[in-house]
């Protein structure tokens, strides 16, 4: 449960919703297509400001990819895909948004946002526009330097190159079959749960420790890939 739920159309209606709330002193949390999210029980108590499909535009201009934040990525790898661009192959099948993934850094068989952004553009606490390059973004494993400020993004701009269409559908439907193949997604769950340690693959090492299969309450440890725990139908958060 969440006091409110709001869905924002645009940047200027974002603009108002945030000013509004600042001066009010209401908490919010900004979510895109909510994935990879583990909610407390109890809810939240404050506004959910959600980037919905008012805000997810993609277009192509030459080598750049330009989409709003609550584009999903795997839209946005598929109009990579349609134009002839590479690059963004690893992201065809993560089930977030291009705002979240861009917040997270996200990435997957060995590529990562921080690999193809170029530019980010925010709203910040002031209510005002800002844009970001790569290196300001301050990229790091699953983290950038808005995971630790109270930007919101709307924007996101991808330097691709070009490439053959063939093998750039080859190589989607290879790590598609790939996720298919060694991920749970049969199961809800919130992703892959834990930070790879370096030089380690947390799955391996809780699958060595004996805990594949393991089980609290509705929540289990994925016989499939221990690095993900699954909700085998009425987990808690808690759990």
């Amino acid at each position: 449960p969440a006091d409110c739920v709001v869905q924002r159309e645009n940047e200027q209606q974002l603009k108002k919703l945030q000013k509004y709330l600042g001066l009010a002193g209401v908490p919010f949390f900004v979510t895109g297509n909510g994935s990879n999210l583990l909610v407390s029980d109890a809810g939240y108590q404050g506004v959910i400001l959600q980037i919905g499909s008012g805000m997810s535009d993609i277009r192509v201009e030459g080598c750049r990819v330009v989409a709003k934040a609550g584009a999903s990525l795997a839209q946005t790898a598929r109009k990579a895909l349609e134009y002839g661009l590479t690059g963004l192959e690893f992201a065809s099948g993560i089930p977030g948004t291009v705002g979240g993934g861009v917040v997270m850094n996200a990435g997957a068989y060995g590529g990562e946002m921080c690999q193809v952004v170029t530019q980010v553009t925010v709203v910040n606490q002031d209510v005002e526009t800002m844009e970001l390059d790569n290196e300001t973004m301050e990229f790091g494993y699953r983290t950038s330097v808005i995971r630790h400020s109270t930007f919101i993004v709307t924007e996101v701009v991808f330097s691709l190159e070009h490439g053959d269409r063939d093998v750039i559908r080859a190589r989607m439907e290879e790590l598609d079959q790939r996720r298919r193949e060694k991920q749970p997604l049969e199961y809800p769950s919130a992703g892959s749960t834990f930070k790879r340690p370096e030089g380690h693959f947390a799955g391996k090492l809780i699958m060595e420790a004996g805990f594949r299969g393991f089980q609290i309450g509705g929540a289990r440890v994925s016989d499939k890939h221990c690095g993900f725990i699954i909700n085998t139908g009425n987990a808690t958060a808690r759990d």
